[in-house]
């Protein structure tokens, strides 16, 4: 029986590497995957997965008016396995669209993504998937200053902890770093990449 997964964590915690370490280990067995990606990701380039240590997978973009359902059920030749990255870019209508996908295709569908912005509010689609998910699992990373778990994402502009503006920038270590409660609130001293 298929499930229903939520992989979340911090920045820098992981997940498009775990993504495409998921897509090696079924392709090894010849067992055709899918991978999606927001089409709001254009840091190397729209339609791919990348890591960053260096491994790139390309995707399909998900748009907002996209049915991935439709999309999904149309691939030839069946999927074993649906990889979405950054899946907290995804509407309330593509989460239950993907649910669809698990209880109807039979296809297990794994998401990937922050679970909370740099306010610490949550991401539209992480709020569904976190309600429709059949499993939920943390990928944990570190805090940029200290030794706890990161849990929280720490948007910087020019040195400085930003803590207001719009919910979505795109960007990596020159934007964002994953933090601890403690640090989230008293960064002290930044040090730059």
């Amino acid at each position: 029986m298929a499930q229903f997964y939520f992989k979340y964590g911090a920045m820098n915690s992981g997940k498009s590497i775990e993504i495409i370490k998921v897509a090696h280990n079924y392709e090894e067995q010849n067992k055709p995957v899918q991978i999606f990606t927001s089409i709001l990701d254009d840091r190397v380039e729209v339609g791919k997965v990348a890591s960053r240590i260096g491994f790139q997978r390309d995707a399909i973009p998900i748009s907002p008016e996209m049915d991935l359902f439709t999309t999904i059920e149309a691939l030839t030749p069946k999927r074993y396995c649906i990889l979405i990255d950054e899946a907290q870019f995804l509407s309330k209508a593509h989460v239950l669209q993907l649910a669809r996908v698990v209880d109807e295709l039979n296809i297990p569908v794994m998401a990937f993504g922050l679970k909370n912005d740099f306010l610490n509010e949550l991401f539209e689609g992480s709020k569904y998937l976190l309600l429709y998910a059949d499993k939920i699992e943390e990928i944990k990373t570190i805090c940029w200053f200290c030794h706890k778990k990161a849990t929280m994402n720490l948007r910087i502009a020019d040195g400085k902890p930003v803590y207001e503006g719009e919910q979505i920038q795109i960007g990596g270590n020159e934007s964002y770093y994953p933090v601890c409660r403690k640090c989230y609130f008293n960064p002290g001293e930044i040090r730059q990449i």
